[in-house]
């Protein structure tokens, strides 16, 4: 067995862990810092909104040696000042996106693209999206995210119980928070497929959450009726037995999205990729820290104040002091022991007493042995 593998079976039987929850004022001020940051980069900087959402049109040319900075600078220059983006395509062509551009606009834009190819206008695609289809499409993602939002809190309230359902919900909106914090830092270009890459992360967010909270119920059946250990202890000997599994689960996810990113996105040029693979990177990795560092510490924050628990924590803090008691007496008595044991054992010089001798070698003095002679 891998070691691993063999720390994974050491943890989910609680022979090792780390104290996830014991600690988790320091994770609550990791995540509080960082939604901040989000928060504070998405107020400053905004979102890099894609013609989908704000409407423009969109050209495509055919194989082409012109370079995207010389039509880059044309496109910019026929309409009149514009947000240009240009994106090399996989066949050698080219894809020039300008925002909040109307029909009449995109004509001498058109016209001046194919004159600066050397092509006929006609060889220019030229496609135009008004700004309603994205208000649509906005209107669509709300609507589907609250949804998602509700069916989720539903669900874990009547399979497990509101307080986990809360913190579940809490986890999502700290993962979107933070996503979408990181898209107005790095200003790379909300479309449709940052839409379905957020929504994509909610699910494996949950999943991964849900997994772990099972665990815990399972885990805290009949809790009340002993006296061995907290709600936060059994959530942390809950967390740590399913931590294995939920990094080898992250790597293999972050594996794939991570090479459509860097390699498609970053080394092969593809910037289509980019919308959904980062939304998908930092959304996998943010639903990873929350379901360890946040969902589970912040469920047993909110049980510990259950009246039931409280009383719990004190009956084990009590049987804990007495047994720490019980074993002080014992380790003392044995120390006032010994003392009296060496006493006992040592000779004095200068004065001579009887030899005990072992009972074997004393036995049979002094009686017939049996023999005739």
């Amino acid at each position: 067995m891998s070691r691993l593998g063999t720390l994974g079976a050491r943890l989910y039987r609680g022979e090792v862990g780390y104290d996830f929850v014991g600690k988790r004022k320091i994770w609550y001020g990791i995540s509080i810092l960082i939604t901040i940051t989000a928060i504070v980069g998405l107020a400053v900087r905004g979102l890099n909104m894609g013609i989908e959402f704000s409407g423009g049109a969109v050209f495509t040319t055919p194989n082409t040696k012109v370079s995207a900075s010389d039509l880059r600078q044309t496109a910019e220059d026929a309409s009149g000042g514009h947000t240009v983006v240009v994106q090399e395509l996989g066949r050698g062509g080219l894809r020039i996106q300008i925002s909040e551009l109307g029909t009449k606009e995109a004509l001498p834009v058109q016209e001046n693209l194919a004159k600066e190819l050397g092509v006929e206008t006609g060889k220019i695609d030229t496609q135009l999206v008004g700004p309603s289809w994205g208000e649509q499409i906005a209107s669509k993602a709300w609507q589907g995210l609250a949804i998602f939002m509700v069916l989720v809190v539903i669900y874990l309230a009547i399979a497990f119980e509101w307080r986990m359902a809360l913190a579940a919900l809490i986890a999502l909106i700290h993962d979107l928070t933070i996503t979408v914090g990181v898209y107005a830092l790095v200003g790379f270009e909300v479309t449709p497929g940052t839409v379905i890459g957020l929504l994509t992360i909610l699910g494996y967010s949950l999943y991964d959450t849900v997994v772990v909270f099972d665990g815990l119920k399972e885990a805290s059946k009949d809790l009340t009726k002993q006296t061995r250990f907290t709600y936060s202890e059994i959530a942390n000997r809950s967390l740590n037995s399913t931590l294995v599994r939920s990094i080898n689960t992250t790597i293999v996810a972050l594996l794939p999205v991570g090479a459509l990113l860097f390699i498609g996105g970053g080394l092969l040029g593809a910037g289509m990729l980019n919308d959904i693979s980062l939304a998908l990177f930092v959304g996998l990795a943010a639903g990873a820290y929350s379901s360890i560092f946040i969902a589970t510490p912040l469920v047993a924050d909110l049980k510990e104040r259950d009246p039931k628990m409280k009383a719990l924590a004190k009956r084990v803090k009590a049987k804990r002091a007495a047994s720490a008691k019980a074993e002080a007496a014992d380790s003392a008595s044995d120390e006032e022991e010994a003392p009296d044991l060496e006493d006992a054992a040592a000779v004095p010089s200068g004065v001579v007493g009887q030899r005990r001798q072992p009972a074997s070698r004393n036995r049979g003095r002094g009686r017939p042995s049996g023999k005739r002679r």
